[in-house]
């Protein structure tokens, strides 16, 4: 080798130290951010773990039925020989992650899994409970605070029992699968987004979808909130042991098809266009109220997909039938999924966006909230041309009056270009983001006044989607976003296939 190529090597081998100096835990995550937190050792686990073991397998103790034991070889972490042991936290730090965790209790233990070491999903001997609460396994826990006021109110708050008990019987390994979206912040440290579990299965049966957390749950490592945060696994309540931990970065947020594009010649029954969507890689659909929701339910949760939403409309005139039959019948084809009424208002009395309505708009909108409340259904405004809620700000100024927790709004892309100013896209935003359940997109023409240049596949059309995707990504958006094909017409397949494909380019150039 010449002198030059040796100065080459020498410059590339002293580049690779460098690389590697500068990277912290870099045995922690591969090339793509994935992580297994289990292995021979506990060198991906903080400082003094205590009485935590590395053991082969575990398996209920044959001699006391609220112990566990452990076979010798690697692969498991066990709590040492009584169960009561440190809480033990990952090295690594994450935010957005998609985690799967193995778990086994005895009778009668108790544990959990800390997101960021502060949002705990519920880890319990729940075998055979009728009705679960948060305290159950797969619960949300709930959040705490010895100060609460009024006197005597409850000190616990926000814990969410899960929909179904998908417990095992103790000492049998269960699963969570889980998709965790970090609380988001300003470039002033300022929370812009609540932590979010988009969704957690639990022995493969959903049991959460898209709750939002106002803060750590009780019993956490810190009391505050960060952009990044490690995982925790409490160890001092009662004898557990974990396997298969492995993390990654989440997708990203998922994106469902509404009918008013699923639908052709081809595609008429809820069976086919379901069928469809979940090919092309849609996380669900969104539809209409009416006799057909039940049955496009029923496919989509056999198909593993979800029904995000269902649009269904309230009039606020005196003397006026305030909503229909289908509406009641959508909030219970929703009941405790935490799914969203997509709900339009209409007024002949009062023209769209006319103040003059609000009093009546809050009457009727509380009183669906509280239907909506009852079944664990959230309600999204849903602004619409001509209509009296028509913008997104008549929205934002309905729900503050509303004042339901269980009530946002939704930012529908080709109403919004229809009505307003592109240079009123951030502001507008940020103004409707403490409200945001939902946002529907789709490829438009800047400047389009109809709604064949309003509405197109997501890949045609010179308005800069991207960039409207990157706003709602920078004020902290990370929920469900849903495709609107009204009116393109044509093959349904080409159309959703031509929108995935630009979905799949538009999310990754923003990862």
């Amino acid at each position: 080798m010449g002198v030059q190529g040796k100065k080459v090597w020498a410059f590339l081998l002293l580049v690779g130290i460098l690389c590697l100096a500068l990277t912290p835990d870099v045995s922690a995550k591969d090339a793509q951010g994935k992580v297994s937190l289990i292995g021979g050792d506990f060198s991906k686990w903080r400082g003094n773990t205590g009485q935590w073991q590395i053991v082969g397998d575990a398996f209920a103790n044959p001699a006391n039925e609220k112990l566990l034991s452990g076979k010798p070889g690697s692969g498991v972490i066990l709590n040492g020989p009584t169960g009561r042991t440190n809480n033990i936290l990952s090295k690594a730090e994450f935010g957005d992650v998609q985690a799967h965790v193995e778990f086994m209790v005895p009778k009668g233990s108790n544990s959990g899994v800390y997101f960021m070491a502060r949002y705990e999903i519920q880890v319990f001997d729940s075998w055979g409970v009728a009705e679960p609460h948060h305290s159950d396994c797969g619960g949300i826990y709930q959040r705490w605070d010895n100060n609460r006021e009024p006197k005597g109110f409850d000190k616990g708050f926000e814990g969410h029992p899960p929909r179904v008990n998908a417990s095992r019987a103790p000492g049998q390994w269960q699963s969570f699968d889980v998709i965790f979206r970090a609380p988001r912040f300003d470039k002033d440290g300022n929370k812009i987004a609540k932590a979010r579990f988009e969704k957690v299965v639990h022995n493969e049966v959903v049991v959460h979808e898209d709750v939002e957390l106002t803060g750590p749950t009780r019993a956490s490592m810190y009391n505050d909130e960060k952009p990044l945060g490690p995982l925790m696994l409490q160890g001092d309540h009662g004898p557990v042991a974990y396997r298969n931990i492995r993390i990654e970065p989440a997708g990203p947020t998922p994106f469902f098809a509404m009918d008013t594009g699923t639908k052709d010649a081809r595609h008429k029954t809820a069976k086919e266009q379901v069928q469809m969507v979940k090919e092309l890689g849609y996380a669900g659909i969104g539809c209409t109220a009416g006799k057909g929701v039940g049955g496009m339910f029923e496919e989509l949760d056999k198909n593993g997909l979800r029904l995000f939403a269902v649009y269904a409309g309230a009039n606020i005139d005196a003397g006026q039938q305030k909503y229909g039959p289908e509406l009641k019948e959508a909030i219970e084809v929703l009941k405790g999924r935490n799914a969203i009424l997509w709900l339009f208002v209409r007024s002949k009395k009062h023209r769209p966006s006319s103040p003059e309505g609000d009093a009546r708009a809050v009457e009727v909108i509380r009183e669906i909230a509280d239907m909506a409340a009852a079944k664990k259904v959230r309600v999204a405004l849903y602004p619409h041309t001509g209509f009296w809620v028509e913008r997104v700000e008549d929205a934002v100024r309905v729900v503050k009056q509303v004042d339901c927790k269980n009530v946002g709004v939704t930012f529908n892309l080709c109403h919004w270009l229809k009505v307003d100013d592109e240079k009123n896209m951030k502001p507008l935003i940020e103004a409707a983001m403490p409200y945001l359940f939902v946002v529907s997109i789709n490829g438009a023409d800047s400047g389009g006044k109809d709604w064949k240049h309003l509405i197109q596949t997501l890949d045609r059309g010179t308005f800069d989607t991207g960039r409207f995707l990157k706003t709602l990504a920078d004020c902290g958006y990370t929920g469900p976003i849903g495709l609107q094909a009204y009116g393109i017409g044509g093959d349904a397949y080409d159309n959703l296939k031509r929108s995935m494909g630009a979905w799949r380019k538009l999310s990754d150039a923003l990862r």
